[in-house]
């Protein structure tokens, strides 16, 4: 107000505040509705989401006219959390993306007096969506309120519950608390009840008092929670209101001015007591209030009464009420009726109608609210209470009849509400199983309700799950179950009100009161863990109060941290499966693949002190349980099987409690439980395995879920129980298995369940320890009494093995299936999976070769078994995987294909692996799989090992095949050296070599692949790696303690160290679920720098890991056959693996050991490389030169000392090492000829510390050896410089191959030699597709061969050295062996390598066929197999002969298709001048040029090649083809000349040449023509216009084996003018006569040969042609002869068009007549022009014919040819 104001009125002022006080201090407890407005929530949501600010405002404002909410929101507050909840209204929102934001509500409306309820404001909302009139009529009022809201955090400080509890301690009283509001969730929210919670909610709705007499007008409601009738009784239940205290007496609703009929809106909660009794009601006392103060008026006047008992019948009322109003006070004992009741002598407003309406909500975990569970809880209570007679409901029920009831109240519980019972859950089962344990004494009669019991649980449980489905864990467990089974249960105590004497009631009785009338607080509040923040939602918690209440309801567990209470990480995902407990000696449980496993015991003394000195329970649950479910049919069986689990855990976690609280686990495991219960739990395995087997193909998930849940239970009894005992019971499930499997067609579906049985129980932490890894394989002479697992932990691994027949150990032998049972099983699981015969089976690959791979990565990385000797024994039990392995070779997937060298060396054929005898896999894998030891079957071998003749191997996957190697690896690595050297002694040679070739297959598999790879790899397709990935190095990231291991061998020990790869013994990443890098990655595609270089490291890690292992064995397989008479073929195996390690990419740290081995092999056994192993010799030189050229210098210096010490050694066996000079030769040339990236000077530094070694070699000083050496490395010095040059122009590639072919050319003398250079320059050719070339230089091969295996031996089927290709080509004679210095192939160490044999041959000439194929001359391959058939027709080689005639019918069906259509090479003479060429200064060659290749194309190519070598101004391309004269060059400039030439025939040469294959093959002769004048014009008039032929021959036919030719000889022939002109008449008169007589005929074609010979227009066209040389006879008799040649042509040429115009008519249509009247015109005019110049003869050509003169050359063309060499 503006001050001048506050002056004038001041009176007034001070008038209105004195009233206002009065007012205050007399109505100031009433209050009265002023205004209302509202909020739309889901605009604020969405608009809060939407914005990308951090936070909001809102302001709402509704203009007087405008109806809709208008929103303007700015930024203001701060942070942000996610909440994930859906509304439970229908639109529901999604508030992840909530920022918190502040409302400002400006608008509000006058809050009508008589328009207050419900429906009105319901319609007030409906308007304000739209705009309309009806809001107009609202009164606004001018106000402002502002709202923050935000997203709660997960766990707010300084919380509230809806009891007004602190959630913690506050450590600060003064912080503004976080107040939790109770929900009541819109649908129904199944969480079982963990804390107490026990309020009331009332609202009242409305009143009627409009037919009341008297003034009654502005009325409110007093509300009063009483425990007795006296006005002093009500209790300080009722929750204050903000401000006020905590709770108060009395609550008072809102009054409405002048208005007989008010609604209210209020709220009243109320904390009820724990216990009520009759005489808690609820009183209602209704005011009017007076406004004015009167005299004689008080303030309130009560005009009416009225009240709800609380407990009706023992059950909380509830509801809806509409309730008559008394006038007058109610009288004595009013409480415990109900206000319906017409009570004597009372008033009652408008006649005792209900004239009050008011809802009753209750929220209790106290109060069941469901008729059935409370009738249930009721009776038991009873019976605990020993209270009778019982009164339910209405009902009395006596002792005598209390017996049907129960009965009937159990079986009832299927028909209450789901809600309740979960609410309720752990406390129903707890009563459920306290009536299984401790059956009630009724009327002095025990009675017996462990089956009514059994069957209300099955059907709870089953309910749970199908209508939870949402709630279960991976293995199909409801969580809310498996946190009852791992929280909740306990064993009940038999005396139900005995003392508890652990804390908190601990070991007492599991006593959940009820809520019948027991004064005390029931026991169930035990429960009272954590304060859940909001029902519908657990996932939004609390923490628990204190350990001693979370003590109170769990059987602690050991180092149990409260994060994994089910009740704070939100229930189901942290209850994990199989947390049954075990003994406390074993209680780590094993870490189950699915997930984590936790023991749920304490070992703490004190604690075991409160729990001594109590009596047994009558019956014990386990046993009770065991024993209801074996005898149980029907249904409720069906419903135990579908949850089996559950009953299984609930029996293990009982049998573990029976032990732990009667002392028991100590004691010997056979004598822990009765036989009884032992003979219900055979009988309960096999029932239910027979179910799986018989019911798998019907209920398939429900089938799987038992198979789980069974081979758990066996898991958690072998903790438990006798392990002979469980042993037995998997016998039994595999007996029924295997009978089964008999009679199925496909056993697929079975067997996987059976693995997955399987992998389970093998899961077991003591999995190890239960194979008696230690004992020998002898019957055991009696089972021992088990001793408790720790100490047979540490006794363990201490026996030794005796000497006995090792074979059984490494068989699925009989006593080896009866000692390492599992094992056992295991590996003959493997074993039938992986035969090839076993039908159906093949999915199952991957999964089985999985279970024993995860098996072996859990030992290995066990910290139990770190112990060298321990994993010896730990991989004792899996020696039979190696045999297993072995069989398999076959169907592995080939990693060696991807290499560039030759498949895997496949030392025998796969027949001879199916022939072979002494097969690894006994005949008892077949007992295995029935489960017997002792055959018992009819059939021979076993139902899946038929075997059936020439099967065909399904391969493995790669990944199948990688893990498989992973384990042999595994257990090579970890096995005891003496036992597997003894095994190999007893090895046939064949299974020796199959060993190897698994090693070989290991080397490749496991090659290290580099970065480059994964960077390739990082994309999408490497998730499915990683996983792998993972794995690999889980098992064998042992870090190669290559330190140690390299000091090891530089010792030379060759000799294997169980440190050597000592796991863990650098600092590695080992993989731990929460460090693990690939988890995230599955997110994320790509992948940083940091972790490729990771996955790089990791598989070079692996790579060399892997190797060192493939070292180590092939060092034990040379030790044991070092002795035996077999050791040839063995050694060469051993070498082959060795020799494959070195081409494959290794690590330096290997390649020490790899290079050491080696020699210490190569010096044992030198005969082995020198006279066996040629080839392997020549291998072995190729590895060792590649390795002198590496950038490392230790490789390099091991490398050269390998290679010193092999000349050496073959120099002193036999005083000449030309052999492996000759090969290392060859091995330079082939290592320069086809490396890429290989390094000249390193490969120099090496040569030079050979000869160094040769120069201080004392002992040979005075032998020719160090000359030989020197003499050798001075060749590969020049070798290299040819290699040299060849890195210079690997860019021309025209000179590359002139290059090879110089230095193949210099090898003439050595045939291994110029072999290897012919073969490197075909591989260039193919490179390059240059087929035919290829092909050329692989018939020289073949040519060279024969030539000297003709020298080697007399065969007629041979060829006869190079003669008999001549066919194939006229180049190959050059391949003779005729000179004199042409070594003999007898002498040592030539002709050796493996083409110098007849098959070496015939491998040339297939390829060369081949390449001739591709290049499209199938001529040719039919001369190549000209030279094949004779060979294999000699050898009677049917299957050979076929296929070579089904190509050669291909080739010959193929020029018949292609015939016109076949392409060959297009040929250009190139000229080199200037002297910037070097060596091609002033040389010319013919170039062949792929089909249809354009002058300007190669012009290009060259003058750019040339152009970036020299400089692209130095380079010129001369653009005539005239001779060049070098003097009138730039001597600075590069020149090229370039131009087109045609294969040049003779005439006589045309007959044979007739095909286009003949005109294009053995090509040597080539022309190209130049016009020119003799006035230096190239064109000049008819009469002047001369033309140059010139032909070129070359050096060599083409196609041969280079791609340019020298030009070796060119002759020019000069045309004079006429001479000219005959040539172009004779080519007219051809195109003619070929144009008409084509067939099919070409009418196009036809017109426009006709147009150009007869047309008028043509320019000197054959007319003028004619008229110039035609019209007189020419003075010199020399040009008689060309005159009459022309004349005769025009003869001729008119005579073709004749036959082409009469053709041409034949051809057209009506529409061109005209246009062949024109043609026959012109034809005419031309016709008679020449008439009189074709008639001319020369007489002197016409005389009588004289005699021969000696003159006639001078008509010979001779005369005018300049000859030009």
């Amino acid at each position: 107000m503006p001050p001048s104001f506050v002056l004038q009125n001041k009176e007034k002022l001070e008038k209105l505040k004195s009233q206002a006080d009065q007012f205050c201090q007399r109505l100031g407890k009433y209050r009265m509705p002023f205004a209302w407005t509202a909020i739309h929530l889901m605009n604020i949501v969405s608009s809060a989401g939407s914005l990308e600010r951090d936070s909001t405002e809102v302001e709402i404002s509704t203009g007087e006219r405008k109806g809709s909410w208008s929103e303007r929101r700015n930024s203001s507050l701060v942070g942000r959390r996610s909440l994930e909840r859906t509304t439970s209204g229908d639109d529901s929102c999604n508030l992840t993306s909530f920022r918190p934001a502040t409302l400002t509500v400006t608008n509000f409306f006058k809050q009508e007096g008589d328009r207050l309820s419900d429906e009105d404001l319901y319609k007030f909302l409906a308007d304000m969506r739209r705009p309309s009139s009806v809001l107009r009529r609202l009164r606004p009022i001018t106000a402002q309120l502002k709202i923050d809201i935000s997203p709660a955090p997960e766990n707010p400080h300084y919380c509230l519950t809806p009891e007004l509890l602190q959630v913690k301690l506050y450590p600060d009283s003064r912080v503004r608390p976080t107040r939790e509001i109770l929900e009541f969730p819109a649908r129904d929210v199944y969480v079982p009840n963990t804390t107490y919670r026990n309020l009331l909610y009332i609202y009242p709705q409305s009143l009627n008092f409009a037919n009341r007499q008297g003034s009654a007008r502005n009325i409110t409601v007093k509300v009063q929670f009483m425990y007795g009738e006296d006005p002093s009784n009500a209790m300080p239940v009722i929750f204050g209101k903000s401000s006020c205290s905590e709770f108060s007496k009395e609550a008072y609703t809102a009054v409405v001015y002048h208005n007989r009929s008010p609604d209210f809106h209020e709220e009243i909660k109320v904390k009820l007591p724990a216990t009520l009794t009759d005489h808690h009601h609820l009183l209602f006392t209704f005011y009017h209030v007076s406004c004015q103060q009167k005299q004689n008026t008080p303030l309130e006047t009560p005009v009416g009464y009225t009240w709800i008992p609380m407990l009706q019948n023992g059950r909380l009322k509830t509801g809806q009420f509409c309730l008559p109003v008394s006038l007058e006070k109610p009288p004595q004992a009013y409480s415990v009726l109900s206000p319906e009741v017409p009570l004597p002598g009372m008033k009652w407003v408008d006649n005792h109608k209900g004239v009050f309406n008011v809802e009753v909500v209750a929220v209790s975990s106290i109060h069941t609210q469901d008729p059935y569970l409370d009738k249930f809880f009721a009776l038991v209570n009873a019976l605990d209470e020993h209270m009778f007679p019982v009164r339910i409901g209405d009902m009395r029920i006596m002792e005598n009849n209390l017996e049907n009831e129960l009965k009937s109240s159990i079986a009832a519980l299927n028909s209450s509400q789901l809600e309740p019972v979960v609410r309720f859950l752990y406390l129903l089962l707890d009563k459920l199983i306290l009536l299984v344990v401790r059956p009630p004494v009724i009327a002095g009669q025990i009675v017996n309700l462990g089956q009514a019991s059994f069957e209300a649980m099955a059907s709870i449980i089953n309910r749970l799950h199908k209508n939870l489905e949402g709630n279960h864990d991976q293995h199909g467990r409801n969580s809310l179950l498996a946190s009852y089974i791992y929280y909740v249960f306990r064993l009940p105590n038999t005396y139900p009100n005995s003392p508890s004497p652990g804390p908190g009631g601990l070991g007492g009785s599991v006593h959940y009161a009820t809520m019948a009338r027991s004064a005390v607080r029931p026991a169930s509040l035990n429960l009272n863990r954590s304060r859940s923040l909001s029902n519908s939602n657990p996932d939004i918690s609390g923490t628990p109060t204190s350990p001693d209440d979370e003590v109170r309801s769990i059987i602690g567990s050991k180092g149990l941290d409260r994060s994994n209470s089910w009740v704070n990480t939100g229930g189901p995902k942290a209850a994990p499966w199989g947390s049954n407990p075990s003994p406390s000696a074993e209680s780590t449980q094993a870490m189950d693949r699915s997930c984590n496993r936790m023991s749920s015991h304490t070992e703490t003394s004190s604690f075991l002190q409160t729990l001594t000195g109590r009596l047994p329970t009558k019956k014990l649950f386990h046993e009770e349980l065991a024993l209801q479910w074996v005898v149980c049919s029907g249904s409720v069986r069906e419903s135990a099987l579908q949850q089996a689990w559950f009953f299984f855990e609930l029996m293990v976690k009982s049998m573990v409690h029976h032990l732990y609280f009667n002392d028991k686990l100590d004691a010997p495991r056979k004598s822990r439980f009765p036989e009884r219960f032992m003979d219900d739990i055979a009988a309960l395995v096999s029932t239910i395995a027979s179910d799986i087997v018989s019911r798998f193909q019907k209920d398939t998930e429900m089938v799987e879920r038992l198979n789980t849940s069974l081979a758990f239970f066996l898991n958690d009894l072998l903790s438990v129980m006798d392990r002979g005992f469980v042993f037995s019971l998997i016998k039994t499930c595999y007996k029924q298995v295997s009978s089964k499997l008999y009679s199925l067609p496909t056993p697929s579906v079975l067997v996987s369940l059976r693995l997955d049985f399987l992998r389970i129980i093998c899961s077991h932490e003591h999995y190890v320890t239960l194979n008696l890894p230690c004992s020998l394989l002898t019957p055991p002479a009696s089972p021992s009494p088990s001793v408790s697992s720790a100490t047979s932990q540490s006794s363990g691994f201490s026996t030794t093995v005796q000497d006995q027949k090792i074979a059984n150990m490494f068989e699925l032998s009989v006593p080896f299936r009866q000692q390492h049972y599992l094992a056992g099983l295991v590996l003959t699981e493997l074993a039938v999976i992986l035969d090839p015969d076993a039908e159906g089976l093949f999915g199952l690959h991957k999964k089985v070769i999985n279970m024993v791979h995860n098996l072996l990565s859990s030992h290995d990385s066990d910290p139990r078994y770190s112990d060298p000797q321990i994993k010896a024994r730990v991989a004792m039990l899996y020696l039979p995987l190696i045999g297993i392995i072995m069989e398999t070779v076959p169907q592995l997937y080939d990693f060696t294909e991807t290499h560039n060298q030759r498949g895997r060396p496949i030392c025998i054929a796969t027949d001879d692996y199916e022939s072979e005898s002494g097969s690894m896999i006994s005949q008892t894998v077949a007992m295995a799989i029935a489960g017997t030891s002792v055959p018992q079957l009819t059939r021979p071998g076993s139902f899946l090992l038929t075997s059936t003749s020439g099967r065909q191997h399904t391969t493995f996957s790669a990944e199948s095949s990688r893990s498989l190697l992973i384990c042999l690896l595994w257990v090579l690595k970890n096995a005891d050296e003496t036992v597997l050297q003894k095994w190999f002694t007893d090895l046939s040679v064949l299974q020796l070599n199959r060993l190897l070739d698994l090693l070989y297959l290991c080397v490749s598999c496991f090659e290290y692949k580099g970065k480059k790879v994964f960077e390739r790899m990082n994309s999408l397709t490497f998730k499915k790696s990683k996983d792998m990935r993972a794995k690999l190095e889980e098992a064998i990231l042992g870090s190669i303690g290559a330190r140690q291991e390299m000091v090891r061998r530089s010792r030379g020990q060759l000799e294997r160290s169980p440190s050597g790869s000592a796991f863990g013994s650098q600092e590695n990443l080992r993989w731990r679920k929460d460090m693990t890098h690939w988890r995230q990655n599955t997110e994320k595609l790509d992948k940083s720098r940091a972790e490729i270089e990771h996955e790089a490291l990791i598989d070079g890690n692996l790579a060399t890991e892997a190797n060192l292992i493939i070292l180590d064995t092939l060092e034990i397989v040379v030790q044991t056959v070092s002795v035996t008479e077999s050791k040839e073929s063995i050694l060469g195996g051993v070498l082959k693996v060795l020799l494959h390690s070195m081409a494959c990419n290794q690590s330096a740290v290997y390649l020490q050991h790899c290079f050491a081995t080696q020699r210490a092999l190569v010096s044992k056994f030198p005969e082995l490389l020198f006279e066996e192993e040629t080839e392997q010799c020549a291998d072995l030189c190729l590895r060792l030169l590649r390795h002198c050229s590496s950038s490392i210098g230790t490789i390099r210096s091991h490398a050269s000392a390998s290679l010193y010490l092999l000349m050496r050694q073959n120099f002193e066996i036999g005083n000449n090492f030309a052999r492996v000079k000759m090969q290392v030769t060859m091995s330079l040339s082939s290592l320069v000829g086809t490396s890429q990236n290989f390094n000249e000077e390193f490969l120099r530094r090496s040569l030079k510390t050979i000869l160094t070694y040769a120069e201080e070699d004392l002992e040979l000083r005075e032998t020719t050896f160090p000359d030989q050496v020197q003499d050798l490395v001075f060749n590969l010095h020049m070798i290299l410089s040819d290699t040299v040059k060849m890195k210079e122009h690997q860019e021309d590639p025209e000179m590359l191959i002139d290059l090879m072919y110089r230095i193949a050319k210099g090898y003439q003398t050595s045939p291994d030699l110029r072999l290897t250079w012919l073969q490197n320059m075909a591989g260039k050719h193919s490179e390059r597709s240059n087929h035919a070339e290829a092909a050329q230089c692989l018939v020289h091969s073949a040519a060279l061969v024969a030539e000297y295996l003709s020298m080697l031996e007399d065969r007629k089927y041979l060829p006869v050295g190079c003669v008999t290709f001549q066919n194939i080509s006229s180049n190959v004679l050059e391949e003779s062996a005729v000179s004199d210095d042409v070594v003999s192939p007898d002498e040592e160490g030539i002709c050796s390598g493996k083409y110098f044999t007849e098959s070496g041959l015939v491998g040339l000439l297939e390829q060369a066929a081949a390449s001739f194929s591709m290049a499209g001359m199938y001529e040719a391959v039919n001369e190549v197999y000209k030279v094949l058939i004779p060979i294999h027709e000699a050898n009677r080689d049917a299957k050979k002969l076929s296929t070579i005639h089904g190509k050669l019918q291909e080739a010959f069906s193929k020029i018949v298709h292609q015939d016109g259509k076949r392409m060959f090479g297009t040929y250009f003479r190139v000229g080199f001048y200037g002297t910037k060429f070097g060596d091609l200064d002033e040389q010319e060659f013919v170039y062949k040029e792929p089909a249809i290749t354009k002058l300007a194309e190669i012009s290009h190519r060259l003058e750019g090649f040339y152009g970036e070598r020299f400089g692209e101004d130095v380079v010129e391309v001369i653009k005539d083809s005239n001779p060049v004269d070098k003097c009138k060059l730039d001597p600075n400039k590069a020149y090229i000349q370039i131009t087109y030439v045609e294969p040049y025939f003779d005439t006589y040469e045309m007959k044979d040449r007739i095909t286009y294959f003949d005109k294009n093959y053995n090509l040597r002769r080539f022309m190209y023509c130049t016009p020119f004048t003799l006035d230096g014009r190239a064109h000049g008039e008819l009469h002047e216009q001369f033309k140059r032929k010139t032909i070129l021959t070359t050096s060599h036919a083409f196609p041969y084996i280079k791609t340019r030719v020298n030009v070796t000889h060119k002759e020019e022939i000069i045309l004079t003018p006429i001479e000219v002109a005959i040539e172009d008449m004779q080519k007219k008169t051809q195109e003619l006569a070929f144009a008409t007589h084509q067939d099919p005929a070409d009418p196009k074609m036809l017109q426009m040969v006709l147009q150009g010979s007869v047309g008028t227009t043509v320019n000197q066209g054959p007319l003028e042609v004619a008229q110039v040389f035609l019209s007189e006879i020419p003075s010199d008799p020399k040009l008689f002869r060309h005159h009459n040649k022309l004349r005769l042509c025009f003869k001729d040429f008119t005579k073709r068009c004749e036959d082409a115009l009469r053709k041409n008519k034949s051809l057209i249509g009506p529409d061109q007549k005209e246009y062949q009247r024109e043609l026959e015109r012109n034809y005419h005019r031309l016709k008679e022009a020449l008439q009189p110049l074709i008639n001319r003869k020369i007489p002197q050509l016409y005389k009588a014919i004289l005699p021969v003169t000696c003159h006639r050359d001078s008509f010979s063309r001779m005369s005018l040819r300049k000859m030009d060499l």
